[in-house]
């Protein structure tokens, strides 16, 4: 044993062990419920001890004990039939095979990859699977996610469970998906990943949630090397993350990229993600996870705004508008051949497209350079009306006031 650190010590075992607990229970009983019960019991069994004996030394391997005997005593107790029995008895044979017992024979070790595609089944629908991912995986409370996804309580609660329902009702295995379904399946795993991180990096007060998802997509990485999309995510997602630092002011205004400080951005995590990424592409099968990374890589090794490398931005950006059609992605194009050609040419392609919320404001800044002020300042006050995020209103909110308007 070794000595406890503190209550911070054990969040951070909770935080990396609570996927792994919850996902060999689930294995083990196929009962959802029991599995979580079982593991915040073995979590609470672990605050009450450690300060007073010490952390063990495989802290994973005590909870998963600790948990897997608890849902033991709890089925032998119950005695509700044959089904519950057989669950007792699986269980009890874990005693002489370890914790986690002997796992599925699909060819891959850890549970919490089998648990993340059962979360991510597309029988459920996506707001079910992100709500589903951050519940069993990343131990997120109800009420944390409800405010993630800006819904009551008891609404993300009946989500949950109707979830649950749904994967016992279809019989959803709980296993990582054959080698021929692998590729569909394995989109809908990258896009709920990307999904949650998106949800951490758009409010600086989610940043937990930012950080269980780049978890979660190394877990993804280490574990299914041979897929250079999940390398193309983890990159993208770990560039983003080093320049998070330099994306907000004090008073919690969002700072344009042009304007950022480079000093705060974290160049380890730069290169790191540029590693991860070029790992990735070393096996010439580029994704829009690759494609999106690469971007990012460029925007993040420039040394200073002027030194942006806009025409490979904007043949990136052309790349992944195949790859990725949407008028977002269009958008973006549009911004990259503005800074590479001009502000003309990319109004042009902007006043082409529809259909995004983002449209105002880009229209905006693209006048603003023309010295289109009446036009410019129009557009600003048009994107501000449809802006939700609070950063995102106090940046157009000053631009209005540079343009006098």
């Amino acid at each position: 044993m070794t000595d406890p650190e503190a209550p911070s010590g054990l969040e951070a075992v909770f935080r990396a062990e609570w996927g792994t607990v919850v996902a060999t229970l689930i294995r083990l009983t196929g009962d959802w419920d029991l599995a979580e019960e079982c593991a915040q019991d073995a979590f609470a069994a672990a605050l009450e001890r450690w300060p007073r004996d010490g952390v063990p030394e495989r802290p994973g391997a005590w909870l998963t004990t600790t948990a897997r005997n608890r849902a033991f005593d709890r089925l032998r107790r119950e005695r509700a039939g044959a089904a519950k029995m057989r669950q007792a008895a699986q269980l009890a044979q874990t005693e002489q095979t370890g914790a986690s017992g002997s796992p599925p024979a699909d060819g891959f070790p850890d549970d919490r990859l089998r648990l993340m595609f059962t979360c991510c089944h597309p029988a459920l629908s996506l707001p079910a699977q992100v709500a589903l991912t951050l519940r069993t995986l990343a131990g997120l409370g109800t009420a944390e996610i409800a405010r993630a996804f800006l819904v009551p309580e008891a609404t993300m609660s009946q989500r949950l469970v109707r979830a649950k329902h749904k994967i016992r009702q279809a019989a959803i295995p709980f296993r990582v998906p054959p080698p021929h379904l692998l590729p569909q399946r394995l989109q809908a795993v990258l896009g709920v990943l990307y999904l949650l991180f998106n949800e951490g990096y758009s409010s600086p007060g989610r940043e937990a949630v930012r950080r269980e998802a780049i978890r979660l997509a190394r877990l993804l990485a280490a574990l299914l090397p041979g897929e250079p999309e999940t390398g193309g995510l983890l990159a993208l997602m770990l560039l983003h993350q080093a320049r998070q630092p330099g994306r907000t002011a004090a008073d919690g205004t969002l700072v344009p990229l042009e304007e950022q400080d480079r000093a705060l951005w974290d160049r380890a995590g730069i290169e790191e993600g540029v590693g991860v990424l070029e790992a990735a592409l070393g096996r010439r099968v580029a994704g829009p996870y690759q494609v999106q990374a690469a971007i990012a890589a460029c925007h993040a090794t420039a040394p200073d705004a002027g030194a942006t490398d806009w025409p490979q931005i904007a043949v990136l950006y052309a790349r992944l508008a195949v790859l990725l059609p949407s008028p977002v992605v269009e958008l973006n194009r549009a911004v990259a051949v503005a800074m590479a050609d001009g502000p003309a040419a990319g109004l042009e392609l902007v006043d082409r497209l529809a259909g995004t919320g983002a449209l105002p404001a880009t229209r905006a800044d693209l006048l603003r350079r023309l010295e289109r002020r009446a036009e410019a300042a129009g557009a600003y006050r048009q994107a501000l009306e449809l802006a939700t995020a609070e950063a995102d209103r106090r940046y157009l909110a000053r631009r209005l006031a540079e343009l006098g308007a």
